[in-house]
């Protein structure tokens, strides 16, 4: 290996910091991961956590990196950072934070106070979206710091995401990548780019342009790695440090989805379906589609919020049992939850769960809550957590045919990556869902891969994307759709889970008028 260059990509992620070193063949050659505390929460329903605590865990995933592979230090030729989608720091003019970063995860509501003013309020009155912009004003994190702490917010010199925030610890600039840029910013999600003056989301937060980083497509350069950096990294100085994308979207590239036909899922906290996209076509009218890790493409994404969240949940509150067996005998807990799943037969024995366990914006609303319906004295906790993934495979089946229809393009091949998709069970459940082969990646870090085929592009190692994502990515094992199991799920999917949110809706909207929750 003494020739061979290497890309460190840095994957800043809700659970986890990794150091990935990889070839550019695409194979995986060193890694360190460090398990983080995703947030702390000083009030119901904040998550929050130190960003110098994002920095500090890098450099022990780091020192892990260095200590668990043959390859050197030396062989090193560039650097980039893919990190979690919507975690917003406010730093002062030393660089130095001002609070804790408000984690995508966090809950809390600004005050909306009145209308939009000026056309623009006339615009989205005729339009019939003043409920969907109040609820973007209620979560712009800006507003609330604006609001609660503008002492802080006075002081606030640049307001950054997570991403924003890596790069200027390892160059020094205010520079970030315009594939990172997903969250409640003043973005212009068509043309990639800071919004132009005119446009109502100056006037509904608190942001000023020049508290902004610059930005640069995916597979430009961010900067040089600071000395102070390249210690911390274990790293020589100097190394070109090369924008990514977030992690979703690196994801998407990591995985080889670059047309429409490709459907892209993300089995992580937050469960995804996406497709590459040249066009900007809105996954959901008014929604606008993200930027791709792929340069001046979109990511035509259906998401649901807390995911594999559920999973982890569930393993929580029921799984106990699983993890200690599995500590005791020295194996990974997931090979006995697939047992579980294995145990119970496809369709739960009509135990239907609807997956929104967190509100949405338009579909679902703000209204939507979780369900499980189907109930029998024959279910146990293992239907449970059969009924958990095959509910995620379900609304993701949704999603899927809410792009197509929007997009113009069939699906005809899934990619299945994140933490969810090394379970055999759940790859097989949804191959069976969708009724199409579920295809896994060669490798398990997808969005570290695709962070470092940005950078390989970047640093001139493949001449251009196509290049790069044929040479370093490829299909691992491939699960095909069962055709009896499939007819089953049909018929479950279309004459039962399709109907859940709109009957239960008016329920859950009750709900919210009588508890007050979700808000």
């Amino acid at each position: 290996m003494p020739d061979t260059p290497l890309i460190l990509a840095i994957d800043n992620g809700t659970q986890s910091v990794r150091a990935l070193l990889f070839d550019t063949r695409g194979n995986l050659v060193g890694k360190g991961k460090q398990e983080i505390e995703p947030y702390f929460s000083d009030q119901p329903g904040w998550a929050e956590q130190h960003p110098d605590y994002f920095w500090d865990n890098l450099g022990l995933a780091c020192q892990q990196l260095w200590q668990s592979t043959d390859a050197r230090p030396e062989q090193v030729v560039g650097v980039t950072a893919t990190t979690q989608r919507g975690t917003v720091i406010n730093l002062d003019r030393q660089g130095t934070p001002l609070r804790p970063a408000i984690i995508w995860l966090d809950q809390r509501h600004a005050r909306v106070e009145g209308p939009v003013k000026g056309h623009w309020g006339w615009i989205f009155k005729i339009m019939g979206l003043e409920d969907t912009i109040s609820r973007f004003r209620e979560k712009t994190q800006a507003n609330w710091i604006a609001q609660n702490q503008p002492d802080i917010w006075a002081r606030t010199y640049k307001y950054l995401l997570l991403s924003g925030y890596l790069n200027f610890r390892l160059t020094g600039q205010y520079r970030d990548s315009t594939g990172s840029q997903v969250g409640y910013l003043p973005f212009d999600y068509k043309r990639q780019q800071w919004a132009p003056p005119r446009d109502f989301k100056w006037q509904v937060m608190p942001i000023k342009r020049q508290m902004l980083p610059e930005l640069v497509p995916p597979g430009q350069p961010i900067g040089s790695l600071l000395p102070e950096a390249a210690t911390h990294l274990g790293l020589p100085a100097g190394l070109p440090v090369i924008a990514a994308a977030s992690d979703k979207a690196c994801e998407i590239l990591g995985s080889g989805g670059l047309s429409p036909d490709i459907g892209c899922m993300s089995y992580g906290t937050t469960a995804t379906i996406n497709t590459t996209n040249a066009r900007y076509v809105e996954p959901t009218r008014f929604m606008p589609p993200y930027p791709s890790a792929l340069p001046g493409h979109y990511s035509t994404e259906v998401m649901i919020y807390r995911g594999f969240w559920m999973v982890s949940w569930f393993k929580r509150e029921f799984g106990l049992r699983e993890q200690r067996l599995a500590e005791q005998n020295g194996i990974e807990p997931e090979a006995l939850f697939d047992e579980l799943v294995n145990a119970v037969p496809p369709g739960s024995m009509g135990l239907m769960l609807q997956p929104y366990w967190s509100p949405g914006v338009r579909q679902p609303g703000p209204e939507a809550k979780g369900s499980i319906i189907g109930f029998g004295d024959v279910h146990t906790r293992a239907h449970v957590y059969r009924a958990i993934l095959e509910g995620l495979a379900y609304a993701l089946r949704e999603g899927k045919e809410r792009i197509e229809k929007r997009s113009g393009h069939a699906i005809k091949r899934l990619r299945v990556a994140g933490g969810g998709s090394q379970s055999d069970a759940a790859m097989q459940l949804t191959a069976d869902i969708f009724g199409l082969p579920a295809e896994r990646p060669h490798t398990y870090e997808t969005s570290g891969l695709g962070a470092a085929i940005d950078a390989a592009v970047g640093l001139g190692l493949h001449p251009d994307f196509e290049t790069a994502v044929r040479a370093m990515t490829r299909t691992g094992r491939v699960f095909e759709p069962n055709p009896a199991d499939s007819a089953l799920y049909q018929r479950l999917y279309s004459e039962v889970y399709r109907d859940m949110y709109p009957r239960l809706q008016p329920l859950y909207r009750k709900i919210r008028d009588i508890t007050g929750y979700p808000r």
